[in-house]
């Protein structure tokens, strides 16, 4: 049996495992520390806001996101209805309730024209809009020169979950910093990883100053433990800092892998009818996931033949995110749909795309899909 080829593996090396020993020599084992204090510096300063506050996920830094910008219990908060399930959960932490919107089909990033539609429909019934949060999928950020006055003109805060687009950026502006607030995510798969980890970026300081109380459980400034609200045990711990200040120092490196391998599948795909590269347009991408959609009309076949090829191989591909429209957790849930969503869970398929591949992995992934390619009708030559 072959060694499975994972869709996005963690890229740490050598610098990883020296600033970790650092970390752990200085003896700043506990959640505080340089690391923590140094990281939080480097990724503010990176994505270009006034400040950071590192916490345990991606997850938890939306949560004191929405938190932040006064998102209450019973608010509408508009979320894109393809995204990872985290982006609706941080909502529910709060009493507050998603509406869901669909996406551009070409990018699969949130339709700004259906959101504009979706405000209007919701303050003339009267409902209170705590946020609006835009979501950057597989790399790409949101058309936010568009989003940016849309938002704008409905009084709604902008949170921006930049959790898998860490080092892109729209129109020159990084991602992260589009937002009243801004969340990353250092999850084990994203660009780059502190095992597991987020962090919450923004210009107002009062609002870092207050997630970082909620996130130390709202401990108050005194020498017993004092509390007068509940707070959540949301901080970094320095040693996973230390791996993100290594990795961040590669992160441009890291970008630059995963760009070549998705360049390899745009030549190895062009010639083939029907199959296109999701945002293939996006030079500013951080090229996260590389995602085919599949018309199986003109091409012959479907996504999930591809899939089932590359898994006898031991390669391991991915369905996009199932909507959340569709998820039973969210059965009846208001929603704003085109059926664009719902037609790239069913033709999309995610490959693998990690900067931790190696070449032959990568000359091994690219033969099993041109022996598929090969094999279908009108295929190129074996």
């Amino acid at each position: 049996m072959s060694q499975t080829i994972h869709l996005s593996p963690p890229d740490v090396g050598p610098l990883e495992e020296s600033y970790l020993v650092a970390a752990l020599r200085s003896g700043w084992v506990a959640p505080a520390g340089p690391d923590l204090q140094a990281f939080e510096h480097d990724i503010a300063e990176r994505v270009g806001t006034g400040g950071a506050v590192a916490v345990s996920s991606g997850t938890a830094a939306l949560h004191l996101a929405l938190l932040g910008v006064g998102v209450t219990p019973g608010d509408v908060v508009i979320v894109p209805t393809l995204t990872f399930v985290a982006t609706a959960n941080a909502v529910h932490y709060i009493g507050a309730r998603p509406v869901f919107v669909d996406c551009d089909p070409r990018t699969g990033n949130l339709d700004v024209d259906l959101t504009a539609d979706l405000l209007r429909r919701l303050r003339s019934r009267g409902e209170r809009v705590g946020a609006i949060v835009p979501v950057d999928m597989f790399g790409s950020c949101v058309d936010y020169l568009s989003l940016v006055p849309v938002c704008a003109e409905a009084e709604a805060p902008l949170v921006e979950d930049a959790a898998e687009a860490l080092g892109a950026s729209h129109r020159g502006k990084p991602a992260g910093s589009f937002g009243h607030a801004g969340v990353l995510s250092f999850n084990g798969n994203k660009i780059m990883t502190t095992s597991g980890g987020g962090m919450l970026v923004s210009d107002d300081v009062a609002l870092l100053d207050r997630a970082r109380h909620l996130s130390t459980q709202a401990r108050e400034p005194a020498r017993h433990y004092e509390h007068r609200e509940t707070g959540y045990n949301y901080r970094l711990s320095n040693l996973l800092a230390a791996l993100g200040r290594a990795q961040l120092l590669r992160l441009d490196e890291m970008i630059a892998r995963r760009r070549q391998l998705r360049d390899h599948y745009a030549k190895l795909f062009a010639p083939v009818p029907g199959v296109q590269l999701l945002g293939a347009e996006d030079t500013e991408s951080n090229c996260w996931l590389t995602v085919i959609t599949v018309e199986r009309e003109r091409c012959g076949w479907q996504a999930d033949d591809l899939a089932a090829h590359l898994a006898e191989r031991d390669i391991e591909t991915r369905p996009v995110w199932k909507p959340m429209h569709l998820q039973p957790m969210h059965a009846g849930a208001e929603s704003l749909l085109s059926g664009a969503a719902e037609r790239l869970f069913a033709d999309g398929l995610t490959l693998p795309s990690g900067s931790a591949l190696t070449e032959p992995q990568i000359a091994r992934v690219l033969a099993a899909i041109d022996e598929f390619l090969a094999a279908r009708p009108g295929g190129p030559a074996a």
